[in-house]
């Protein structure tokens, strides 16, 4: 997302080492990755160093974060969230109508307009990108695993508690009583799902990626 700060380490690029050998080693035209995992897991983190690495290979990337796709607007979220219960939240509040045409465009080759968050303003703006010269899409999110045309589905595995240290150190929401009810809600939600990925990584143990 727009201004958002990527805090890259070795786990990173070791892990989109492992990922990038392994589409060069099965890639198609028009690929999609999906990168999923808790809050503060490395999506972004691992997406960038990978799109990097694409790049030095001849292959060019675009990078897509679902948090740009919620149907309520960041400054409506924690609202809407509270009017409708801690049960609303999940992959459900993604708008996949806009998802799903911004895959079909990417796939066409043409040109698409999809939203695009700033983390400093929390407004979404409007992207226009040209996705003829485009290979390969990296789509990264707490949910993107349930993206139904990704050709590969990474998870991955940090725990609950690592995450939600994360948060509280990087500080760009306050952790009241309220944000930790989100983070066990996205969790569970999460948890129930990881099983639709194709590969897991851990970035506790060996970092490498396994099949299920």
């Amino acid at each position: 997302m727009k201004e958002d700060v990527l805090f890259i380490n070795k786990h990173h690029e070791s892990t989109a080492q492992t990922i990038f050998e392994k589409v060069v080693e099965e890639r198609t035209d028009k690929y999609i990755i999906a990168v999923s995992g808790e809050s503060e897991s490395g999506k972004s983190e691992i997406s960038h160093v990978l799109g990097r690495l694409l790049r030095k290979k001849g292959i060019r990337s675009k990078i897509i974060n679902m948090d740009s796709f919620y149907k309520i607007p960041p400054l409506e979220r924690r609202a809407w969230r509270q009017k409708h219960g801690v049960k609303s939240i999940g992959y459900n509040e993604y708008d996949w109508k806009t998802i799903e045409r911004v895959i079909r465009n990417f796939k066409a080759g043409s040109v698409s307009e999809m939203p695009y968050g700033d983390v400093i303003s929390n407004q979404i703006d409007r992207l226009t990108t040209d996705f003829s010269e485009i290979e390969l899409l990296i789509i990264n999110g707490l949910y993107s695993i349930k993206v139904k045309e990704a050709d590969l589905r990474i998870f991955i595995e940090v725990s609950y508690k690592q995450t939600t240290d994360l948060q509280i150190r990087k500080d760009m929401e306050e952790m009241d009583e309220w944000r930790l009810k989100v983070l066990q809600r996205e969790h569970e939600v999460i948890k129930s799902i990881k099983d639709e990925a194709n590969y897991y990584v851990d970035l506790d143990t060996s970092l490498n990626m396994y099949h299920l």
